[in-house]
């Protein structure tokens, strides 16, 4: 029995250090910017956030469980915000302003 044990304990020793690192999707550098706005989301870290974004044309949208933040380009200042669509999902707002 105790042979056993020390072979399964091998066995899993062996496989979780060839499993390869789990891959991170973090950019090398950030903007000032968007590290505050990040920082804001996550209220200083005590709420996990997750959200997914998308852009279509001069638009982008950032969505939220919450719903969606629709942007507008603007050249002076870049993304501007337009308008929030509560309760939508990314699909049906980028569907809404193609």
């Amino acid at each position: 029995m105790r042979s056993q044990l020390s072979a399964i304990a091998l066995f899993i020793a062996i496989t979780a250090s060839a499993a390869p690192p789990p891959k991170s999707v973090a950019p090398p550098t950030i903007p000032h910017p968007m590290a505050m706005f990040l920082n804001t989301l996550s209220k200083d870290g005590k709420q996990q956030v997750t959200f997914r974004s998308a852009a279509v044309g001069t638009h982008f949208f950032l969505e939220e469980p919450s719903g969606v933040t629709v942007y507008t380009y603007d050249d002076t200042v870049g993304y501007r915000k337009e308008t929030f669509l509560k309760g939508s999902t990314l699909a049906k707002a980028m569907k809404k302003y193609r």
